[in-house]
């Protein structure tokens, strides 16, 4: 049937249409009230001339529709299929996140607090969506430093003989050993939730009340507790602004446009303070008014796992603004005001909205040429991060049968490898070749000591390998309550990317910037194992030979090594140089010399020097820290 043909028969029924080019891709989707109507003004000469129209039909060659019952369920079905097809004339919301809840595991006896994806019938108590998803890690990381809920999934009976180590932290009081009662970690739960409810200022005044009250009996550490407490409370409240004295729920959108780019900033306004706020980005949305970027923001945003508030507040109109309230009401199951404000307070929070969209768009085009923005910017796309990772952390294993096994860290910073923060690791628990274990050891021992000495945290953890791999980290970072900060896994063969939200790989263009810095981590952390694994392996080739020679004992060994720097030092020295080390008299330094030098010089010597025993450069790297 041709494209004629095809507009001939369109019914007089509210639905959607794709449009699409000679290739078959859909390259358009809208709805209509009457597909008949619609679909034909496209091709009417009578039409107003407008560029971007005029280059769609151009393209047009063919066209489907699917027919829905009213116009409701074709916005519905447009927004659903925008998202699946995002066709190129059509605005996209280039925000592929999924924003998350916090859940408390109230259906357990010693509740936790856990990152969720979606709300389940479960008994526990979800709080959320949070939206940026920094704000979620941020509650969290706040919760665990304020309160001491358990981290840990394993049962409850009060007799292990001894805590972990979030006891000896203060992140923890223990209820594994008996030590917390369970009264008292119910008190703590009631805290969380209060906190977690926005309850901050009633809390801080039960927290202030004990805190006189441990202080009156003498009880100072406690009171010294609960001090810290009620000045980290205070300091949530003086990040969230108070806009409000109405303790409302607002959404405040507001749009700027320069040239074919556009920004779109989102404030989050709950109980009258702003908890926070997002920018979205818009390319190629020349010949689109304000109002169809909002509308098209509202109806693609709100399709999501994402509950409207009461009142959305907008800098221009959108159109069709009653149909996407009626909508918007459904998805909220309660009524939703959608408004663009001309005067008064509200007006006042647009425009507070449209300054920050200017400035972020702005700073967005200045950053655009840096490659280190452009890299940012494809991993938390690509990765469905909360923010920009600024700091990256690689880790790798190297062993051969379990011997010499040993670990590495590589750092990424700010768009370059850091070596000053690269860390090398001897593998202590593990006996024989299991990398998972190894690996496990690792990570606990680097983020045992960030924890202890508040060491710096990265952004992303990147691990090399596949599933195995990631589900070891999973649980060492649940196990420390980090499990807020990103982890993946890069699989060398088919340069996979496994994540802890997806089953299934993540198959990345092999040409994206983000994938290839992941592959520039994941190499060097390599390097730097299989480095110092070799340096270790033969520092043991060397003291295993020195032993031969007779003469040379284990101190002597010890000593040669410590003054000449490294084993390839020791083979290459001169005789003078060996006579300069201590307790080395000049007869044993020749003696060396001719061990390690055969022939009509040096003398008769039997040590293998093959570049699999001497060929590896051991001279350590600048920036290396042994832990």
């Amino acid at each position: 049937m041709t494209l004629e043909e095809r507009l001939q028969r369109l019914p007089d029924r509210p639905g959607a249409y794709l449009f699409k080019d000679a290739k078959g891709q859909v390259i358009y989707i809208g709805k209509a009230a009457s597909l008949r109507s619609r679909v034909r003004s496209y091709f009417q000469e009578s039409r107003a001339r407008e560029p971007k129209t005029d280059a769609l039909v151009r393209q047009i060659r063919d066209l489907d529709f699917i027919v829905t019952d009213n116009e409701l369920e074709a916005l519905i079905l447009e927004s659903n299929l925008v998202k699946k097809h995002r066709p190129r004339y059509n605005i996209i919301l280039r925000d592929d996140k999924h924003y998350p809840f916090l859940k408390l595991t109230t259906n357990e006896d010693f509740p936790r607090l856990v990152v969720a994806r979606r709300v389940q019938n479960d008994g526990a108590a979800y709080f959320g969506p949070f939206y940026p998803a920094t704000a979620m890690r941020e509650t969290l990381r706040l919760v665990r430093q304020l309160f001491p809920l358990r981290t840990c999934r394993i049962r409850i009976d009060g007799t292990l003989e001894r805590p972990c180590v979030q006891y000896y932290i203060h992140r923890c009081k223990a209820p594994c050993t008996g030590w917390e009662t369970k009264d008292g970690y119910a008190q703590t739960v009631r805290d969380v939730e209060r906190f977690l409810e926005g309850k901050n200022d009633d809390l801080a005044k039960d927290l202030t009340r004990e805190m006189e009250a441990a202080a009156a009996e003498m009880k100072f550490e406690r009171a010294a507790v609960l001090r810290d407490q009620i000045q980290a409370l205070n300091t949530v409240r003086e990040r969230q602004k108070i806009i409000s004295t109405e303790e409302a729920d607002q959404d405040i959108l507001g749009v700027v446009r320069q040239g074919s780019d556009a920004c779109l900033q989102l404030f989050f306004v709950r109980r009258g303070r702003l908890l926070g706020r997002e920018s979205f980005f818009f390319d190629r949305v020349s010949g689109w008014s304000d109002g169809d970027i909002l509308g098209a923001f509202i109806r693609q945003f709100y399709a999501k796992n994402v509950a409207p508030p009461p009142d959305i507040l907008v800098s221009e109109p959108i159109p069709e603004a009653d149909l996407v309230r009626e909508w918007l009401s459904r998805r909220r199951e309660g009524r939703v005001e959608l408004a663009a404000p001309r005067r008064g307070k509200k007006r006042e929070f647009v425009l507070m909205a449209e300054e920050n969209a200017a400035l972020a768009l702005q700073t967005h085009l200045l950053s655009r040429g840096n490659r280190q923005h452009v890299i940012q910017e494809d991993l938390q796309r690509a990765l469905n991060l909360p923010g920009l990772p600024n700091r990256i952390e690689g880790f790798d294993i190297s062993n051969i049968h379990g011997h010499e096994a040993v670990g590495s860290m590589v750092v990424w910073e700010n768009g370059g490898m850091k070596k000053d923060d690269y860390k090398r690791f001897k593998i202590r628990s593990v006996e024989g070749a299991d990398d998972y274990a190894m690996l496990g050891e690792v990570l606990g021992r680097r983020y045992a000591r960030a924890l202890e000495e508040g060491g710096v945290l990265p952004d992303l953890i990147l691990l090399d390998g596949g599933r195995g791999q990631l589900n070891v980290g999973v649980k060492i970072l649940e196990d420390f309550g980090l499990d807020w900060i990103p982890l993946v896994a890069l699989a060398k063969r088919e340069e996979e990317v496994f994540t802890p939200e997806s089953l299934q790989p993540l198959v990345l263009d092999l040409t994206s910037p983000g994938l290839l810095a992941l592959r520039k981590v994941r190499d060097e952390a390599h390097r730097f194992a299989v480095s110092y694994h070799k340096k270790l392996r033969d520092r043991r080739t060397i003291q295993s030979v020195l032993d031969q020679i007779p003469g040379v004992g284990p101190a002597l060994r010890t000593t040669l090594l410590k003054s000449l720097g490294s084993a390839r030092r020791v083979r290459a020295a001169s005789v003078a140089e060996l006579a300069a080390v201590p307790k080395v008299t000049p007869k044993l330094a020749q003696k060396i010399y001719a061990f390690f030098h055969p022939g009509p010089a040096g003398g008769e010597g039997n040590f293998p020097a093959g570049p699999e025993v001497m060929g590896v450069n051991s001279t350590p790297e600048g920036g290396e820290a042994e832990c």
